[in-house]
């Protein structure tokens, strides 16, 4: 469980410095960000390096921060950060694992070393004392250039005069080139930061490529689509053997929301493999997936992400609309909102061009990226703007006023 309130990049190519959401220090009237994220604005403006951003976090997880800035076309290091920076790339997290938990700050910063390379500069968490609303929280993990100190059990830290509560235990990193959450989140000793790490790795990016989801893999149950979409027929052959008459009830439930597919069915090949039939209005004989339009690959591959047993606690979509015929994005858009819910449980992000899609939202829900005169990214929450929610009030439509240019 948890969910990210708020979220500050700096120095990430056009992201130069925004901030969406409420970070610690924040005013508690500042809006924290919600279970459902639309980000919207004129192409260009930062919406897929605001995706990237997030891509990149979860990618040094994976690897070290040098391969992180190369992978999927970033282009090392000095294509990443903001052009004329000297300073360096920075982001700030305030997450909550629950209702009841007490925020947590994340703030990593990545700049370059003597040798040219990316590498990890600075890394720290802080959290605030039970039952302390203000006031500095205390840092259970500091890292400067590899080294310093992390806490163990799920209390205390160092506050800024040095004052230590709690277990504290120096620290050493041998390569600082990887992060430190992901080396002391692998030990029990340290629950918060594995904790924390446990979050960041649920993260999903969605690249779904209809394309991808033809393809027919060897049989391997597996619990989660990956980014291009390429094993749905391998989660659905994992969700049919963990429970087939739960399958059988989320297909029955996803084909009502598809349109001109009147059944979608499972069928168990002799090799092990679950491959999905698709009945069409009008044919008798069904359709495989690779014979399925994009759309409805789309369409189907959404409703399924949605349907996840152990949802991942983020995730991230770009520009769904792509391939969907307009009239389908306002239902996607409600059941994306409904799915996520106001609990923490999971939270979604969405890049949109689509009023229609964003017509089914509420101005607390839409973030809009626009440039400033430098040619950097801003980005202000869609009820912030004058008017649009006495205008919403009155009956108008985020998605409609947006298009209208009356904001955005």
């Amino acid at each position: 469980m948890g969910k990210i309130l708020g979220i500050a990049i700096q120095n990430y190519g056009t992201l130069k410095n925004i901030k969406m959401g409420r970070l610690y220090g924040d005013d508690f009237k500042v809006q924290e960000l919600t279970n459902m994220v639309a980000i919207i604005g004129p192409s260009g403006n930062g919406k897929s390096t605001l995706a990237d951003a997030f891509g990149f976090i979860s990618d040094c997880l994976l690897t070290d921060i040098e391969s992180a800035c190369d992978k999927n076309n970033r282009g090392g290091y000095d294509q990443l950060v903001s052009q004329g920076s000297i300073e360096p790339i920075h982001f700030e997290i305030y997450y909550k694992e629950n209702q009841n938990s007490r925020p947590i700050t994340y703030e990593l910063t990545i700049a370059k070393d003597i040798y040219d390379r990316p590498y990890v500069k600075e890394e720290r968490l802080r959290q605030r004392r039970p039952g302390q609303r203000i006031g500095r929280p205390l840092s259970f993990l500091n890292l400067n250039e590899g080294k310093g100190y992390a806490f163990e059990g799920v209390e205390g830290g160092q506050d800024e005069n040095g004052i230590i509560e709690g277990k504290k235990v120096e620290v050493e990193l041998t390569d600082n080139r990887k992060l430190g959450i992901v080396t002391l989140g692998a030990m029990k000793q340290y629950s918060r930061i594995e904790k924390f790490l446990d979050f960041l790795k649920s993260w999903y990016l969605c690249y779904f490529s209809p394309d991808a989801a033809r393809q027919i893999q060897t049989a391997a149950p597996t619990q989660y689509l990956d980014r291009t979409g390429s094993n749905i027929n391998n989660v659905a052959q994992y969700m049919y053997r963990e429970n087939s008459t739960n399958f059988r009830r989320i297909l029955n439930e996803i084909q009502t929301k598809i349109p001109n597919i009147t059944k979608i069915e499972p069928v168990k090949l002799k090799n092990g493999q679950m491959v999905l039939e698709f009945y069409q209005n009008g044919f008798r004989e069904p359709f495989f997936s690779q014979r399925m339009s994009d759309g409805t690959l789309k369409l189907f591959a959404y409703y399924l992400l949605l349907h996840e047993k152990n949802p991942r606690q983020l995730v991230f979509v770009e520009e769904p609309e792509n391939g969907l015929y307009h009239h389908y994005l306002a239902s996607l858009a409600r059941e994306m909102k409904t799915n996520v819910g106001t609990g923490f449980t999971k939270q979604l992000f969405v890049t949109t061009h689509s009023p229609f899609f964003v017509n089914a939202l509420n101005p607390e829900q839409v973030w809009v990226l626009e440039k400033d005169k430098t040619g950097f990214s801003t980005a202000k929450l869609g009820a912030d703007y004058e008017f649009v929610k006495e205008m919403i009030d009155e009956g108008a439509t985020i998605g409609d006023l947006w298009y209208s240019k009356f904001f955005g």
